[in-house]
Formats: structure tokens, sequence, C-alpha cells
């Protein structure tokens, strides 16, 4: 391929990728000058490419909203990652609720795709196996998807249809803050405006979600929205409020009480404390029930002390008699 021509393809490639784009910016990705870069635009829209020209401090270029690309012709490697990725958002969950769209999408990559490239990639997927199921939750609605993406990405308020896991419905305003993804399941965290209390919202309980003028401040600095999640998890009102001490890192002790299940704080050490020990943390959940907490602390391996509630030392007490029986036990 010519040089120049090269080089043209690589300007509209950069175009493509959205947003405005310096005289600049392109004059050095492309390592040609600003003048140069001037004339490979000039060859787009003698090609009908509509390449607008953008004024002002922050002005460039960019692609007409709306153009339709024609088919991009990827690399083997390109192809590859792209029809993984359409394969794991599916085993994830993370599809929309039109769960076709991945499987045409898939369709039409492989259409265009040489022959060589396609039965090669498909002999990948092909042999592909999984040691987890497909994820099993509902997906969110696409538009519902993209209109609180753009509230979160412009700090605008958005109105929407809730369905509780209950199965009340009911219309709610919200300033949604950042879109996280967890545990194959997509979340938006959010303040609602007429109580002023930060929420997390599944997204595909939602419906009808309309973007309304305005604007609002997100919260600054951290937490982000994926800590405020966690921990929006961690400190659910479920039944019973878990206070634990273990001595031991915080990174360690969250192997087995992650930041979506338990809050960890490390705690400062005492007076004459010996600067060799390790120190202690605290761990406080909220759990429905009691029981599987005895084993993961077991597995942890290390000291701790139940604060509360004491319906857990009891538990406690009888795994370790469950435990020292079955020692004792004669083969």
């Amino acid at each position: 391929m010519p040089r120049p021509l090269a080089r043209v393809l690589a300007l509209l490639e950069l175009l493509q990728s959205g947003g405005v784009r310096t005289v600049g910016e392109l004059a050095g990705r492309l390592e040609v000058d600003e003048r140069t870069v001037r004339r490979y635009v000039g060859h787009l829209l003698d090609l009908d490419v509509p390449v607008e020209s953008v004024r002002g401090r922050y002005g460039g270029y960019r692609l007409a909203p709306g153009y339709r690309m024609p088919p991009l012709m990827l690399t083997e490697e390109e192809a590859l990652a792209v029809l993984l990725g359409l394969v794991a958002g599916r085993r994830t969950g993370l599809a929309t609720a039109t769960a076709a769209a991945s499987e045409t999408a898939a369709a039409k990559i492989r259409r265009v795709l040489p022959e060589r490239t396609r039965l090669r990639l498909d002999s990948l997927l092909g042999s592909l196996a999984f040691t987890a199921p497909a994820g099993e939750a509902a997906a969110p609605d696409a538009t519902v998807l993209l209109s609180v993406a753009d509230a979160v990405g412009h700090h605008r308020p958005v109105a929407v249809r809730y369905t509780s896991g209950a199965g009340r419905s009911s219309e709610r305003t919200l300033h949604p803050h950042g879109l996280v993804v967890h545990s194959g399941k997509l979340y938006v965290t959010a303040t609602e405006p007429a109580t002023g209390e930060e929420r997390t919202f599944r997204l595909d309980r939602m419906s009808g979600a309309r973007v309304l003028q305005g604007s609002f401040t997100p919260p600054a600095g951290p937490p982000g929205p994926a800590q405020r999640l966690l921990t929006g998890f961690a400190t659910a009102p479920y039944r019973h409020e878990v206070s634990l001490r273990i001595q031991g890192t915080a990174e360690r002790i969250r192997t087995r009480l992650p930041p979506g299940v338990a809050v960890v704080t490390e705690l400062p050490l005492g007076d004459g404390a010996d600067a060799a020990a390790e120190g202690w943390c605290r761990a406080e959940l909220r759990v429905e029930r009691l029981d599987w907490l005895p084993g993961v602390l077991a597995g942890l391996d290390l000291p701790f002390v139940v604060e509360r509630p004491d319906a857990l030392r009891g538990l406690v007490e009888d795994l370790a008699r469950r435990l020292g029986e079955s020692a004792r036990r004669e083969p």
C-alpha cells in the first residue's frame, strides 16, 4: 500500500475512534506536519467521508455524528479479541437484554473474515471449555444502559421505572455517579435528590430511562463508584451485625472476606506492642445467616476475637468440636 494512502487510512481510523482530534495530535500520531494533515483531510472529503472542522481553542477534526463507517478490516488478532469478548459477555451475563445482538454481531464478523482466519477462529471457539456455568442473570435493556451511561458521562439526572427485588415498581429520579460490573451484573451508583440518599440500583431492573435537563455535581474523590458499591453490599441491613477482631493483614483477611462482604479496617498498634508482631484488623459485616462464618474464619487460620454477636461464638465452638471428633476418629 503506498505510504500516503496508508496514512490517510490511519487518519480515518483515528477519527473513527471518536471525539475531536486536534491537528497537532493528528500530526504527531501520523508523523507528518500539520499542513499534510489538512491535505489528508481533503482526501477523505473527496471520498465523501464527512469530516467536520471544529474551531476554537480545543478545535480540530471529527467525523460527523451518525456517520456509518463501511465494514472494518480486522486482523486475525483483532477478530479474535472481538469474538472472545462477545463469548465472554454472553457467558458472564453482561450481554444486553437483546441477547441476539451478540449472536448477530459475531455472525457478521465471521462473514467478512478470510476463510482461513474464520476456520482457525471457529476451531478455537469450538474447543473452548468453561469451568463455570453461563451467567443466568437478567441482562439490562440496551436503551436503558446507553441512557444511564449518557447521564453518568454528562452529569445529568435520569428518570427511570425501577422494580425492586420484591417486585414493587416505582418511578425514580436519580443522579447517577458511575456504572459498575459486579458478579456478572451491571449496577449504577446514584443519589436520589428527593432524599439525598446514596443508593445502588441494578440496571436489569430498570425500564423507560429518560435523560433529563439540568446537571448535578457528582461526589468528589474516593471512594469511587466501585468501592461505594462494595461498601453498600457489606453494610446492607441484614439480620445479623457481625464484628470481629482478626490478627493479620487486611490484604490476607480480604482473601476470605472480600470488600463486597465485609469492611476491613486496620487497628492502631497499642502501647508497648511488639513492632515485629502482626497487627490486628476489625472486620464488620451484616449477614442474614451466621452458619457459614465459622468455616471462613477457620480457613483464615488467624487468631480472632468475636466481638458480636454472641451466637457466633457458639457456632465457632460447635465447629471446633466437630473437627476435633473427626480428627480423633479411627480410620
